[in-house]
């Protein structure tokens, strides 16, 4: 009786455990089931993904196209404006002035110096809006360095006053004297005292 009772207790054991067993296996199945069935979906989802950067690396270059095309216009408007500027420029580098000359130890203007400030009075009158004109008043040698800046700011002052009767705005010119420092010509003679009794001028805007 003992004997028949442990068999039976041995096959609802064995039974058990197959059961488990099997249990076990299907859980197994089933996780495997899972992880491909996720594994699909997220390779799916790369899919979707290098699809979705595949199209966005596909605009990329078309998107790049349009602002350099829009640019165009600008850069282009940029030249244009540069052209007047370069032009203004050119026409305040070709200005040329005749030098005004004077007498010994005078501020007084000759003849032939009121005909010099009419020529540059028409060369300035057509200068572009905004050009500067400084008037130098320049001496000879001779006498002292104090005495020869009062004289040069006379003869500068001289050349400006008639250029304004002539219809030069004032406001296009500015004066200074350099006395006896800065001769035109080297020398000690009367051939070169005369070249360096003057008033130029100079553009300096």
């Amino acid at each position: 009786m003992k004997k028949w009772m442990v068999a039976l207790l041995a096959g609802i054991s064995m039974a058990a455990l197959l059961v488990s067993g099997c249990a076990n296996k299907e859980a197994v199945r089933k996780e495997e089931s899972l992880q491909s069935s996720s594994s699909v979906s997220q390779s799916g989802a790369t899919k979707s993904v290098d699809s979705a950067d595949q199209a966005r690396l596909g605009e990329r270059p078309a998107e790049k196209v349009r602002p350099a095309e829009q640019n165009r216009p600008a850069e282009q408007v940029r030249q244009a404006e540069q052209v007047p500027r370069a032009t203004a420029e050119t026409a305040v580098q070709s200005l040329m002035f005749e030098a005004v000359y004077f007498d010994f130890d005078k501020s007084e203007l000759r003849q032939d110096a009121r005909d010099v400030i009419s020529k540059n009075s028409a060369v300035i009158m057509k200068a572009a809006s905004g050009t500067k004109i400084q008037i130098e008043g320049h001496c000879d040698e001779r006498g002292s360095a104090e005495y020869n800046l009062t004289l040069g700011e006379s003869r500068a002052k001289s050349v400006l006053k008639y250029l304004t009767t002539l219809g030069v705005k004032a406001d296009m010119l500015s004066i200074i004297s350099y006395g006896k420092e800065k001769p035109a010509v080297q020398g000690s003679d009367e051939a070169a005292w005369s070249k360096n009794r003057r008033a130029e001028f100079v553009i300096v805007k």
